[in-house]
């Protein structure tokens, strides 16, 4: 486990890294986002993913690993605003942004070591195509809540679903870092 927690904190300092020299070149811009639209982000990320995956070719620079940071970042992204709870203009300072995506990450990660205690990190046998597919089901379990105005009977909310895309992402980066999945 201590190798898991410190490859985590390590994928997860990467996807940190860019997201604070992003938020440095354009500002908090992301604050205008609805639920819905960093849904879509991720989507497309999630999508591309697996078009990848399926041709095993690609045209664009970005690789898959490149992709799983931004689904990673977007999910956090998804966890501020939640927290925030109002769409807006608005920017945010540096400080104020990099504090508030510790709290995102140090969610996911307590959520993570939990897991990984009762699966065994059964995570670690698992394929790069299921990393994406599952993101992929977690986003639309996002759509249907927002269709229930955001409610549920039994199941989970939206934050918890960032949470696991934010873990599933991060399990793949590890995979891809350990050369288990060639991106």
């Amino acid at each position: 486990m201590s190798d898991t927690n410190k490859q985590y904190d390590q994928v997860v300092a990467s996807s940190y890294d860019i997201f604070i020299k992003k938020t440095k070149d354009y500002g908090t811009a992301w604050r205008v986002l609805r639920t819905i639209s960093v849904v879509d982000q991720i989507f497309i990320k999630a999508l591309r993913i697996r078009t990848i995956q399926d041709l095993k070719t690609q045209k664009v620079g970005d690789d898959i690993a490149s992709e799983f940071k931004g689904i990673l970042n977007y999910a956090v992204i998804g966890l501020i605003q939640l927290e925030i709870d109002n769409a807006t203009v608005e920017e945010l300072g540096v400080e104020e942004t990099a504090s508030k995506y510790a709290k995102g990450a140090k969610l996911a990660k307590d959520t993570m070591l939990s897991k990984n205690h009762d699966y065994g990190e059964a995570w670690r046998e698992m394929s790069q195509e299921s990393f994406a597919d599952l993101i992929l089901v977690k986003l639309l379990r996002i759509k249907q809540i927002l269709h229930n105005d955001g409610k549920t009977l039994i199941s989970e909310g939206i934050d918890a679903n960032y949470v696991d895309i934010i873990n599933y992402a991060a399990f793949a980066l590890i995979l891809i870092e350990e050369g288990k999945h060639i991106s």
